[in-house]
Formats: C-alpha cells, sequence, structure tokens
C-alpha cells in the first residue's frame, strides 16, 4: 500500500479525541504508567503555542530533511504536497530532522484550519505565532525563528513511523498534549487508556469532594486510593 494510502484507512472521527481534551495530560501518564509504559512523554522542549488550549487527535506523521541543493520552487510545492495529504480530524505530527528552520508559518497553519486539522506538533521550529495564535490552529514547536523552509528544506515520508526524543510514533496512534507536556499513546491501547483516564477523574473528584469536606488528606487517600 502507498505510504499516502495509509492515512485514507483511518478512522480520524472516532471520537476519542473529544473525549481526551476533556482530560489532562497528568491523568494519561499515570493511566499509561499503571499500564507499564511510562516513557511515552515528548521533550519537554517541545510547548505549546497556547498552554490553554489542550490537543488530542489520531495522528498523521510527516518527516523530513534539509536540503541546500533545491530550490525555492521545489520546496514550496512539495511542502503544500504535505499540506494536501493531511487528513481531516488528524493531528500532523512532523519531525523535520533539522534545528534551524520554521517548520510551520501563517498560511500553512490557515490551510490545516479550513481543512480541519486537529492541530500540529513539530520536533522543531515555528514562525509568524502571532498570526498562527489568530487562525486558531493549535500548535506545538520547540523553538522560534524567522527564517522558512524555502530552498532548505523538503518533506520526505509520509504517514511511516518516526521518532521524538525517543518515543516511538506510528500514523494512527494518538496524541493528548496541554499545556503540563504531550504524551503519545498507541492505538492498540486507546479505548483503555481513554476508559482508565476517565476513571480517575471521577476518582479524583470524589477525592476533591472528600477533602472541601474536611476529610483528612490521609484518610481521603485510603479510601479512594488516589491523591
Amino acid at each position: 500500500m502507498p505510504t499516502d494510502a495509509v492515512s485514507q484507512v483511518v478512522d480520524y472521527a472516532d471520537g476519542y479525541a473529544e473525549r481526551l481534551e476533556m482530560c489532562y495530560s497528568g491523568a494519561v501518564y499515570d493511566v499509561l504508567r499503571g499500564l507499564g509504559l511510562p516513557d511515552q512523554i515528548l521533550p519537554r522542549t517541545i510547548r505549546p503555542l497556547d498552554p490553554s488550549r489542550p490537543l488530542a487527535g489520531r495522528i498523521f506523521t510527516v518527516s523530513g530533511h534539509a536540503d541546500f541543493t533545491v530550490d525555492g520552487h521545489t520546496t514550496l510545492l512539495e511542502w503544500t504536497k504535505m499540506l494536501s495529504r493531511a487528513p481531516k480530524n488528524s493531528v500532523v505530527i512532523c519531525q523535520p530532522n533539522d534545528d534551524t528552520l520554521a517548520h510551520m508559518g501563517e498560511l500553512s497553519a490557515e490551510t490545516f484550519v479550513y481543512k480541519g486539522v486537529r492541530g500540529y506538533l513539530c520536533d522543531g521550529g515555528c514562525r509568524d505565532t502571532v498570526r498562527i495564535k489568530e487562525t486558531g490552529l493549535r500548535v506545538w514547536f520547540r523553538y522560534h525563528t524567522p527564517r522558512d523552509v524555502v530552498g532548505r528544506w523538503v518533506p520526505d515520508r509520509f504517514a511511516e513511523p518516526i521518532v521524538i526524543g525517543g518515543v516511538s510514533i506510528r500514523t494512527g496512534d494518538y496524541l493528548m498534549a496541554d499545556g503540563d507536556g504531550a504524551l503519545v499513546i498507541p492505538k492498540e491501547i486507546i479505548e483503555e487508556v481513554t476508559v482508565k483516564v476517565e476513571e480517575v477523574l471521577q476518582t479524583e473528584n470524589k477525592v476533591r469532594t472528600a477533602i472541601l469536606e474536611g476529610v483528612d488528606p490521609v484518610d481521603a487517600y485510603l479510601r479512594h486510593r488516589k491523591f
């Protein structure tokens, strides 16, 4: 199957994104740790443009590389092909294999919003951040720079496995990210993780109620085994 075709057989609007966005990354981490997966956190240097807006969704992967031998037209053509491939309702995650350029800008953000892409995470740079924030696209990235990809960088693989900060990421896996960090949830356990995270939130509500009613924190913990 061609790599592009992989994205066409994935249901990106399966309901888990909305459920996870009602949760928070700390609870997701606790559940993954309990399942023996404590190392699904992406590097802490990858931060949100707007920490107040969580992001969750099924992932579509992109990778690329720096290339100073191609002209501006070629790089922009390949970049727009990448934008075109991004599926509706997906979270696009890019491993640019580069730490000098901006791998997201205003017009690209506008395009993703128009296409219905949920958000974008990049182990690289971003520019036009004020304008991107105005578009409403939720973006996670590592650094700011005005230097763009023209004549310098091309995407080379789509919907194939990538690695960011030691975390393996596949198209079809899930991202859950907020102001505290970003985590990757393997697609095989998304239902189990989502249900368990929702159960954690319910238990935390019981602990909160007990504390506000004057229950000693030790007793509240022993009663609910959560704090």
